[in-house]
């Protein structure tokens, strides 16, 4: 094991409260470390101790080890709630508010889970009085302004005295012990429960911050959903464990205002997804994200496209980071200064890498990964409760990737995104890269159909107005690109879907592709045959004579080398011969 496996392993060994504690203290409680939604601004001191005197009421609702869900939107609130519950020995549960009811309820089923914390004021903003009508009929929900009104003396004392004596007054369960549950994005199905250990946290912060260089002034902003592991590990507990000052922003959605809170806030370091980068570039003024220094961006592939834009307006450097939410999530990404095209950079420290070959594809293998940060193990709807650990600690990704001698890593794309075309493997990546590389200001997505031919054919969805498939096969000739690899059908869709993430659903995308493709039959069937032309039938008419000619030479033969019977029973001469031929 390396120095930097070493370390990985000695600071991942407390919980994720005694961990936070812990920087509290060398940070100094008066030292800022939250910069909430709107504007108001929260040193370490205020954090503990709202923490620790929100756990005394949530105590008396939930018992020791119970899994409580969290519905609440990236901000001080989730941070404050999620600390609270581990102070007491609870478990938070992240739940996705845009996922459905449905979805919901399954997660709630999977992870054991009776009390959903929120907050009247989020529901009201967010319109979500339906859903929580919804989830009412499977669990408690739990208000945080009913659960303030709860907070006794004795609890206002815990505030006080907990943060002197974390060891006596906070829980301090086994590093390995379960310290957050969340839920798989669903982009190809219904999301499973990942259970992470306050180590998996702990590890994957350590190597993060091994890997990317940090300046001391740096500022962190973060707009993605603490329900999505990228949004809770990189972008809300990094900081605020490592020790910097974080803006939180309640959505990503919106385009306008992150661009402004970014120039107010002399953000630094941005955490997003491609697309939510582009379009807060898009909506910013001429300088307006240039105090930025990186941005830090994961769940799609960073456009090159991309990195010129934030190069040329503001100057500041994209990287790609790669991860699974059961890796805590992150498992390699591009350093500042060493950024290698179509890399996602390389590995983190203590990451433990086997590439299984996958048949039809050369040079790439199917990722599988071991180390500290990767998850306990999956739990489902199915057998509520019951963790199903990984076999010898790998996890299988379900990614094709590629590394080179130098160790980076490319992503090829998802074992489930390959479709196979007359014997050959296309991966839906490419397909939708070549189709942003023709309309970049357009959102695509591509779906593997049946094919009677082919075995399987991709259709592509797009919003793009009037999509012409030449271009496509146009641009794909001109760069080297196989045409294979060119979608069948191009299929118009007002918007193309996305979850709250901010990655694509595919599930959607499949159903757009699904209706699509129908709805181009049932016109294609209810059209009437149209009446030929005059060329047509001079075409059909001379194609009949040359059929009639072909035929009468086929018979002349025939019967001269015997074939059709008896050669004494052939005609005599050409009369009797073209009489027998009709």
């Amino acid at each position: 094991m390396g120095d930097a496996a070493k370390r990985v392993e000695r600071r991942s060994r407390r919980s994720i409260f005694q961990a936070y504690l812990a920087s509290a203290r060398r940070m100094g409680g008066k030292t800022l470390a939250v910069i909430d939604g709107d504007g108001r601004k929260l040193t370490y001191e205020e954090i503990t101790r709202a923490a620790f005197a929100l756990s005394g009421p949530l105590a008396r609702r939930t018992a020791p080890k119970e899994v409580v869900g969290i519905l609440l939107p990236t901000g001080a609130g989730i941070l404050i709630s999620m600390l609270a519950l581990q102070a007491r020995g609870r478990i938070p549960a992240m739940l996705n508010f845009t996922a459905g009811a449905r979805n919901l309820k399954a997660a709630a089923k999977a992870a054991r889970i009776s009390r959903i914390v929120t907050a009247k004021k989020f529901i009201e903003m967010g319109n979500l009085e339906k859903l929580v009508e919804e989830l009412s009929t499977a669990v408690d929900i739990v208000y945080l302004e009913d659960v303030r009104e709860e907070i006794k003396p004795i609890d206002k004392a815990l505030a006080i005295a907990g943060p002197l004596l974390p060891s006596i007054l906070a829980a301090n369960p086994d590093p390995d012990d379960t310290g957050v549950i969340l839920f798989t994005s669903g982009t190809e199905g219904d999301p499973k429960g990942v259970v992470l250990s306050h180590a998996n946290i702990l590890a994957n912060i350590e190597q993060v911050a091994q890997h990317v260089k940090i300046e001391p002034t740096d500022i962190f902003f973060n707009p993605l959903p603490a329900f999505h592991c990228y949004g809770l590990t990189a972008g809300t507990l990094w900081p605020v464990i490592v020790g910097y000052p974080v803006v939180l922003h309640p959505s990503p959605l919106q385009t306008k205002i992150i661009p402004k809170r970014i120039f107010e806030t002399s953000s630094t370091v941005l955490f997003a997804t491609d697309t939510f980068l582009q379009q807060y570039m898009r909506a910013s003024d001429e300088g307006g994200m240039s105090s930025l220094r990186i941005a830090v961006c994961g769940a799609e592939r960073v456009k090159d496209e991309t990195r010129q834009m934030a190069e040329r307006r503001f100057s500041f450097e994209v990287l790609e980071g790669y991860g699974v939410t059961e890796a805590s999530p992150v498992l390699a990404a591009n350093q500042p200064g060493d950024i290698r095209a179509g890399t996602v950079g390389k590995m983190l420290p203590a990451v433990d890498v086997r590439l299984e070959p996958v048949e039809g594809l050369e040079g790439a293998g199917r990722l599988f990964v071991r180390g500290p940060n990767i998850m306990k193990g999956y739990i489902s709807p199915d057998e509520p409760g019951v963790l199903k650990p990984l076999a010898d600690g790998w996890h299988d990704t379900g990614d094709i990737v590629s590394i080179d001698e130098g160790g980076y890593v490319a992503i090829r794309g998802r074992v489930k995104r390959f479709a196979k075309i007359g014997g050959e493997m296309v991966s839906l990546a490419v397909v939708e890269n070549c189709a942003s590389a023709v309309w970049p200001d357009n959102m695509h997505g591509a779906a593997i159909m049946p094919d009677a031919r082919k075995g399987e054919q991709i259709i592509l969805i797009t919003d793009k107005k009037d999509a012409d498939r030449g271009l496509l096969i146009a641009w794909a000739r001109s760069h080297g690109v196989p045409e294979i690899a060119v979608p069948r059908t191009v299929i118009t869709v007002d918007s193309v879907p996305v979850l709250g993430t901010g990655k694509m659903d595919y599930v959607g995308v499949a159903r757009l592709a699904e209706e699509g493709m129908a709805a181009l039959a049932a016109k294609a069937a209810a059209a009437p045959e149209p009446e030929p032309t005059k060329k047509e039938m001079r075409d059909a008419q001379k194609r009949q004579r040359e059929e009639e000619k072909r035929a009468a030479k086929e018979a002349r033969r025939a019967l001269r080398e015997g074939e059709m019977g008896d050669a004494s029973a052939a005609p005599e001469d050409d009369a009797d011969f073209k009489k027998a031929a009709e």
